[in-house]
């Protein structure tokens, strides 16, 4: 396994953007995973969860109704489309792969991979 984060950057509040994290270390298949973020001085904190299957989802209730977590398992990719963004959500973003599950969790140390992350910075 070996994930990779792409799309971050810098936006303006009230803006969108959408991430992406790929798998090119193998198939993401039969696989949960999750997207986290970092704050700025702040523990990591759960962002949005999706099953194997991408049919079952969970969100933080921070980004409920805001982010869209979706995957698209032929091509080994997760993604977290983002809208409505404010300055709290400014932040690493993680994505994460959990080896052993196919459910969605919130529990992070279900999960046994993690990208290096990708910054997000929302200005005001």
């Amino acid at each position: 396994v070996h994930l990779t984060e792409f799309g971050g950057g810098l936006v303006r509040s009230g803006g969108s953007l959408k991430l992406s994290c790929v798998n090119s270390g193998g198939s993401i298949r039969n696989k949960a995973m999750v997207w986290v973020r970092r704050p700025p001085g702040k523990e990591r904190e759960f962002v949005a969860a999706i099953n194997s299957e991408g049919s079952l989802v969970k969100y933080a209730d921070s980004v409920e109704g805001r982010f869209t977590i979706s995957r698209i398992n032929a091509e080994n990719t997760l993604n977290l489309e983002m809208t409505n963004l404010n300055s709290d959500d400014t932040a690493l973003y993680y994505c994460g792969l959990d080896a052993d599950s196919q459910w969605s969790s919130s529990y992070l140390p279900n999960y046994d991979y993690w990208g290096q992350g990708v910054q997000v910075t929302v200005s005001s």
